[in-house]
């Protein structure tokens, strides 16, 4: 990472990193750090916008579900009870800090169809306006699986280009990207900084996720990296057992892997989600 002065940041944060591992249960006080660094960021006269998992996994807890629902109207009876929970909390947080805070929620339609995609670009805008940091997560509760992103890595890159940020960072439950998944080869090695989203860059994604919790794998972070670079963005992936590193990055200090803005003149963001989420 170099000093780039960064302007207007989203944070997507998983459900792995909300969740205590053992239980599955929320995380409190992780969630009380991570409020109290977006509230600091914003101090510095930054733009914050959080993309939050964890409706579904505070839900299955919330009516006593060992493990996550796979019929389809479960797992959207748990993100309309997990949603109110998570909403809930993180009002109360940001709350202690005087901050102002707003849920959206979001599906495919909201960026495929013109005039939703407008609004919630104005909406966005007038959010930052007035100091909101706005909380965004997928409306899993409607949401059909045609209408679904699939994780919350790509929503956050889309929401990234939607509302222009110069820096995206991912959450996650691992470092970064490594020259082999570092799990099973103790040589894998982190992979610093990413100048161009290769085709040797793309074969070093696995298709897993290490988590029960969350959806996401490398697969889909390289993906949204491509979504955000293009559209002239940073991309950060780190890890978040210790959410003070989104402080360290706003240092300039390096952590994780960069993805590095690389924006494309060809790159359109209505024609991405045409052509690629069908």
């Amino acid at each position: 990472m170099s000093n780039k002065q960064y302007k207007r940041v989203v944070i997507k944060i998983g459900s792995s990193s909300l969740t205590h591992e053992q239980t599955g249960s929320i995380n409190f006080a992780k969630m009380e750090r991570l409020v109290r660094v977006l509230c600091d960021i914003r101090n510095r006269g930054m733009d914050v916008c959080l993309v939050s998992s964890g409706a579904i996994a505070v839900g299955k807890d919330s009516i006593g579900l060992k493990e996550r629902p796979t019929d389809i109207s479960v797992k959207q009876a748990c993100a309309a009870i997990g949603q109110a929970r998570l909403m809930m909390t993180y009002q109360k947080l940001f709350g202690e800090y005087n901050q102002l805070t707003a849920q959206v929620l979001m599906t495919k339609d909201t960026m495929v169809n013109p005039v939703s995609r407008e609004n919630a670009q104005n909406t966005f805008e007038e959010l930052f306006h007035i100091g909101a940091i706005p909380v965004v997560n997928e409306n899993d509760t409607v949401s059909t699986y045609e209408m679904r992103f699939g994780d919350n890595d790509t929503l956050s890159a889309l929401v990234a280009s939607l509302v222009g940020a110069d820096l995206l960072v991912l959450l996650s439950d691992i470092d970064g990207l490594y020259t082999d998944d570092p799990h099973k080869n103790p040589e894998a090695e982190l992979i610093p900084d990413v100048h161009d989203i290769s085709e040797d860059i793309l074969h070093m994604a696995k298709g897993s996720t290490g988590s029960n919790v969350g959806t996401g794998g490398m697969a889909t972070k390289l993906a949204a990296a491509q979504i955000a670079t293009y559209s002239g963005a940073d991309m950060v992936i780190t890890n978040g057992d210790n959410v003070s590193v989104v402080e360290e990055l706003m240092d300039g200090n390096a952590v994780g892997t960069c993805f590095h803005a690389n924006p494309n003149d060809d790159f359109k963001l209505e024609n991405y989600i045409m052509e690629s989420m069908n």
